[in-house]
């Protein structure tokens, strides 16, 4: 038996991994953001974590790339998008 619902996210409902679309941009860029948040806290602890901050770079231009490509083909979903994740200055 499935269960219905899900947790909500930054305005996003996540629901059983079976019927979320985890290749929407939308999903994509939640969870990149979520990343960067938790490797930026982790580094401000770790000052010296040279890796991490390679990691935390990658995803960085990853999730750039991903909101330019939403902001050519759907500028309403990416304003959207940024508001509901509070990422950039509208």
């Amino acid at each position: 038996m499935k269960k219905k619902g899900g947790r909500i996210f930054f305005g996003f409902k996540v629901k059983e991994e079976k019927e979320e679309n985890r290749g929407s941009i939308e999903f994509q860029v939640f969870s990149f953001t979520n990343k960067i948040r938790r490797l930026a806290s982790h580094l401000e602890l770790h000052k010296k974590d040279f890796s991490s901050e390679k990691g935390l770079r990658r995803l960085l231009g990853k999730r750039r790339r991903l909101l330019a490509y939403l902001a050519k083909k759907n500028r309403v979903r990416y304003k959207k998008l940024i508001g509901q994740l509070n990422i950039r200055e509208q």
